[in-house]
């Protein structure tokens, strides 16, 4: 409500460049093992022949023009969730269009949570991929350093993770510029093999990609799980439409992103067929010798900026997770006093470094990690076009006819990706499969839990209206000052509240009960965000105040009853708000025998819920005026 996000203010050219440093980092490094993939895959199934590169280079094309340019750029991203983007949002979005079928509207939720979790499995390789394939770059510009290669991409992912707690703001100026100058760099490269061979742009056509699956079936399905790796990242296009807006990622996308990948691809390409032993490392052996290291050092560069937008995107997403109550409470710092959406999470960021650490240590390669690469992204691209397909009947009105052609193109092609890739799970594929489920585990299990919890408060807490009621007839002392009390509800009585009459036996002068509301949009304007209920009496100044947020705002109460006092919600002065104590209902949770969930996720629960950021630190809520009370609950 008080965060909202809303497209930088810069001109067109300066948001392109700054969305090239956000968004494209991802499958703008793509080029450094993409096509060395293909050509590794089953012992070097694919040949350095005409015929096997021009299909593969065809396909590679075509992936990313059917996927990136048309899916998701030309189609997906007008699908926007009051202007955000990304699986959380757009699944948010199927949920209200679809509100009032219930049912849908739970599998819709369950299809979003699939989605985020298979974004998790892909957070975890994307980094050390990325970084591990930029240094290999030295065993090309400085023969003899294998070695070290493990080591110094150790280092550099260490430092990025620990550098996270103090925020992108200042340096991330510099992404956008460095990034357009990798582009540059990489378009330029492949330029002149391109003018050395130029056939090799007879391999943008179709009927290449359609003739290495007639000659070589078996192979080019191979292939086909290398070669989704040129449209890794593609839903950071999607998911950071939000910060940038739907223009400047256009046009950034079509003027310099994809013109620079293609040529990039044909010089590579070019390159194979000159000489085949550049198979091993295409990207690197397009530049001469003196290029090499300055090269390595850009790359390396490149693909921090590429893992620190995977980092930012996983905190954003787990902070929507949180506030959509999928996952329990985290501890959320602000890291820019201008910019809502820069977050850091401490533990989602100390939970992400040790996985990264874990798999690149594990497998040691870009090449070996390509392996476990691929299972997630494509799986994650199904969810997007399922979703896409449910969006577009009711968004845009879109006929059986135009959904069909939609699920043949996206779908077929993504599902044969998907397919392609099963065959990698025995080798790696696994580990991203193994992180979604634990995520689904975890989000499924909150959301249970969280269910439970609320059935056993409610037959705890009792019904306000008849605890208002005897609070007028047995004269409770009142006592001078403001209270605010958290409570999901204005059906029963918050704990704190009541446990605060019993035992103490008395009452502040004011009581303000507030209900806070997490909605299924991005965010909520402040004119929308209350909503004000005087509890049937208007004179023994007990109140309830229900507070909207979206699910991209920061909720803090303080803040937003000031905010309230100055619309005329309240009939208080915002100083008043800053000397009110506050109130929250807290008590252990106890996993019972109940019927409900199974013993040991009733004990997954209970862990999550121990480990939860205290309500107090979630809603901003002052230490020094706030208190915790309430009663053990049973589930």
């Amino acid at each position: 409500m008080n965060d909202v996000r809303r497209p930088l203010k810069a001109g067109a050219g300066g948001l392109a460049v700054a969305a090239l440093g956000v968004v494209f980092g991802d499958i703008g490094t793509s080029p450094l093992y993409s096509l060395q993939t293909v050509f590794s895959i089953d012992g070097g199934a694919v040949k350095a022949t005409p015929d096997d590169v021009y299909g593969v280079i065809s396909l590679m094309f075509w992936a990313v023009t059917i996927v990136v340019s048309v899916k998701y750029v030309s189609i997906l991203m007008r699908a926007d969730n009051d202007g955000e983007g990304g699986v959380m949002a757009l699944a948010a979005l199927a949920q209200r269009l679809y509100a009032a079928r219930a049912g849908k509207a739970g599998l819709l939720l369950l299809i979003g949570i699939v989605g985020v979790s298979l974004f998790y499995g892909d957070s975890l390789i994307t980094p050390a991929i990325s970084v591990l394939s930029a240094v290999e770059g030295l065993r090309i510009a400085i023969p003899g350093v294998d070695h070290l290669v493990v080591p110094i991409a150790a280092v550099i992912l260490t430092g990025l993770f620990a550098f996270q707690k103090y925020g992108t703001g200042r340096v991330g100026k510099l992404f956008g510029p460095v990034m357009l100058l990798w582009f540059a760099v990489i378009a330029a490269a492949g330029v002149p093999m391109i003018i050395q061979d130029p056939g090799v742009l007879a391999g943008l056509s179709p009927t290449y990609a359609v003739m290495f699956f007639v000659s070589h079936p078996v192979i080019a399905f191979a292939a086909m799980g290398a070669v989704v790796l040129v449209i890794t990242g593609a839903e950071a296009l999607y998911a950071d439409m939000g910060h940038f807006g739907r223009p400047p990622i256009r046009r950034a996308w079509f003027f310099v992103v994809f013109p620079a990948l293609v040529l990039n691809y044909l010089g590579q390409a070019a390159l194979i067929l000159k000489d085949p032993e550049a198979r091993a490392n295409p990207f690197f052996l397009l530049f001469p010798d003196w290029a090499r290291l300055p090269v390595v050092i850009l790359a390396t560069v490149a693909t921090v900026i590429a893992s620190q937008a995977v980092i930012s995107g996983a905190f954003s997403l787990t902070r929507q997770a949180v506030q959509l109550g999928l996952l329990p409470p985290l501890t959320v710092r602000h890291t820019s006093e201008k910019e809502g959406g820069q977050v850091y999470l401490p533990a989602v960021n100390t939970l992400l470094f040790l996985g990264v650490m874990t798999v690149m240590l594990v497998f040691r390669s870009s090449e070996a990690l390509a392996t476990a690469y691929g299972v997630s992204v494509t799986g994650a691209l199904v969810v997007d076009t399922l979703l896409l397909l449910l969006v577009a009947r009711r968004l845009w009105g879109w006929g059986p006819l135009k959904i069909g052609l939609a699920a043949l193109v996206f779908g077929g092609l993504e599902l044969t990706f998907l397919s392609a890739n099963l065959s990698k799970v025995v080798h790696g594929g696994w580990v991203p499969l193994l992180v979604a489920f634990a995520v689904i585990l975890v989000m499924t299990t909150w959301r249970k839990g969280r269910a439970l919890v609320i059935k056993g408060r409610i037959v705890k807490e009792g019904s306000l209206s008849e605890f208002v009621q005897a609070v007028r007839d047995k004269q409770v002392l009142r006592v001078p000052g403001i209270a605010i009390f958290l409570h999901p509800n204005r059906d029963s009585t918050p704990l704190a509240l009541r446990a605060n009459v019993e035992r103490n036996r008395v009452l502040h002068k004011r009581v303000i009960i507030v209900t806070v509301v997490i909605e299924n949009v991005p965010h909520i304007h402040p004119k929308e965000a209350f909503e004000y209920n005087d509890l049937d009496f208007s004179d023994d100044g007990i109140n309830h105040v229900r507070v909207r947020f979206g699910f991209s705002d920061t909720p803090n109460i303080p803040r937003a009853l000031r905010r309230a006092c100055a619309l005329g919600v309240l009939d208080l002065k915002a100083k008043q708000i800053d000397a009110a104590s506050y109130f929250v209902s807290r008590g252990a949770i106890r996993p019972t025998r109940a019927p409900g969930m199974t013993a040991w996720r009733k004990s997954l629960f209970v862990a999550l819920a121990q480990n939860a950021a205290n309500p107090a630190a979630r809603f901003a809520l002052p230490a020094s005026r706030t208190v915790t009370m309430g009663s053990d609950i049973d589930i």
